[in-house]
């Protein structure tokens, strides 16, 4: 992975990203396409700035850690989107952008004087995203999207959790984070799609688009039965055994998901009768007899150590794993090595540790830049050095308010 000293390298060299986004979705498209070189522009709100600056506890240097996670990589200049001088600004900021990303609800922008509509004449080649809870047309559009709310709508909360208990949100904000990979996702075809006709396009991004789409198998049983699948805690729909195990000092997940791996799992815990026993000598017979092969094969795995388990079965080639946690993985040799946890020196924070960018490019690498900005840091160089606006000019600007 490439740092600071490497100057701006990555696959989007040279793409300016104005960056109209806050908390989570946003951010986290943002994050992506500045790790990957792009020179992203953070435009926030003077005194308040992203809504994620103040969440927490915990702060680190007076930034929200909750921040700090997702906003590397990116300058930060503050403007008033209320006073004409600091719409004067944007405007100008517009002009010199490839991709601007929005998440405000859906008519904030038009309201702004600043839609996609208002802007393709002028800026052609300008690639817009949005992203909103529910889109921008349907009966549910322009309703606030939140990441609770639209798990919820999705349907993956009734999918997850014991199926005894209530509907259980995803740990991580999956929604959020969801959409923004795909966000980013969508800007880089367009980006690519542009190269070949010269013209920029909307991206439209829907939270409950983005969730929906990983309905997948769950969705292609509804559609082949007309039944809506329901909760199965940590068990798989059409694969037994796959699913989270109770070991004598812990948990452990095991995955035999097909007929050579199960008789692999046989034989480990020494039960090579089961493989031949005619109720699951077959997968669809296991899914068909999971109330009975279960039960069995909890009694067995509870004998043994977590450790002994995975040493077992790893040698056999049976896919396992512990149940890890986020301790551990923030501390993971496996992770380190990949170059997975960043260090950088922040303004007040300190040294801060951020998650490092999952995509590995062999020419063209993510870099790691510009730690998090405070509020407003960039705003001087960015109208100065980006705009052209003279010292004068700039003290203008904020004696009006408008930055």
């Amino acid at each position: 992975m490439q740092d600071a000293a490497d100057g701006n390298a990555g696959a989007l060299k040279g793409i300016t990203v104005l960056d109209l986004t806050r908390v989570l979705a946003g951010p986290f498209c943002t994050l992506m396409l500045g790790d990957m070189g792009a020179e992203v522009i953070k435009v926030e709100e003077p005194g308040k700035g992203d809504d994620s600056r103040a969440f927490g506890p915990p702060f680190v240097g007076g930034e929200a850690a909750y921040y700090l996670s997702i906003n590397r990589n990116k300058k930060s200049i503050t403007l008033n989107l209320k006073s004409p001088q600091g719409k004067d600004v944007l405007r100008r900021l517009i002009a010199k952008a490839d991709v601007l990303v929005e998440n405000f609800r859906p008519g904030t922008m038009e309201k702004l004087g600043f839609g996609y509509e208002a802007l393709k004449d002028e800026r052609p080649d300008l690639i817009y995203c949005s992203i909103s809870g529910f889109g921008s047309g349907g009966p549910d559009a322009g309703r606030p999207g939140y990441d609770l709310i639209v798990q919820g709508e999705c349907g993956v909360m009734d999918l997850t959790g014991d199926p005894e208990g209530p509907p259980t949100k995803v740990g991580t904000p999956v929604a959020d984070l969801v959409s923004g990979l795909m966000a980013a996702q969508g800007i880089a075809l367009a980006l690519f799609a542009r190269q070949r006709t010269g013209r920029g396009q909307y991206v439209e991004i829907a939270m409950l688009d983005a969730m929906a789409s990983l309905l997948a198998y769950n969705a292609g049983i509804f559609f082949a039965t007309g039944k809506s699948p329901s909760r199965r805690g940590n068990q798989h729909a059409t694969i037994v055994p796959y699913e989270t195990f109770r070991a004598a000092d812990g948990y452990v997940n095991i995955a035999a998901a097909n007929d050579s791996l199960f008789v692999k799992l046989c034989d480990v815990i020494e039960r090579p009768d089961l493989a031949k026993d005619p109720r699951f000598d077959k997968a669809p017979k296991r899914v068909e007899s999971r109330a009975d092969l279960i039960p069995l094969l909890n009694q067995i795995v509870a004998t043994r150590p977590r450790a002994d388990w995975i040493a077992r079965l790893s040698a056999a080639g049976i896919p396992c794993g512990q149940i890890r946690t986020v301790a551990e993985v923030c501390e993971s040799p496996q992770l380190i090595s990949r170059g997975m946890i960043v260090e950088q020196a922040h303004a007040t924070a300190g040294t801060i540790k951020t998650m490092g960018p999952p995509i590995k490019l062999g020419d063209t690498p993510a870099g790691i830049r510009l730690a998090p900005p405070t509020l407003g840091e960039h705003t001087a160089d960015i109208l100065g050095s980006t705009l052209g606006l003279s010292v004068a000019e700039i003290e203008e600007l904020k004696a009006s308010g408008a930055i």
